[in-house]
């Protein structure tokens, strides 16, 4: 159960990943993000942020996963293990509760794509 849920959160991940890459380029989901105070192309400064989630956030953590499940061999990732992985779970879920709560009806659609990959860390965590 440990592997499946790991490859599904990754799968999660890199699609968050995309979006975000997508948003950096100039796609017009803005509304979806950010807290969706900025329906369209983002403004350059979350554009910026959008290119460092999707070509360095997003990429670490799911490599992270992928090594903390045994999946991968990353000797120069040493952070793997149940602690990071209990709080990656933390982190998306309180992303999760952000997403739900969010003023943007269309971004709200993302709280159960960050409560999927917080349930998908928590089981490989509980695993380890």
């Amino acid at each position: 159960m440990g592997d499946s849920a790991a490859i599904l959160g990754v799968v999660l991940l890199a699609l968050v990943g995309a979006f975000q890459i997508a948003l950096a380029l100039g796609a017009p989901w803005g509304a979806a993000a950010w807290g969706g105070a900025h329906p369209g192309v983002l403004p350059p400064r979350l554009r910026v942020s959008s290119l460092i989630a999707g070509v360095v956030i997003y990429p670490v953590l799911l490599l992270f996963v992928l090594a903390s499940a045994g999946l991968a061999y990353l000797p120069w990732m040493p952070a793997t293990g149940r602690v990071g992985m209990w709080v990656l779970s933390g982190v998306f879920a309180v992303g999760a509760v952000a997403n739900f709560a969010s003023r943007s009806k269309v971004e709200r659609l993302w709280g159960p794509v960050s409560l999927a990959i917080a349930l998908c860390s928590a089981i490989v965590a509980a695993q380890l």
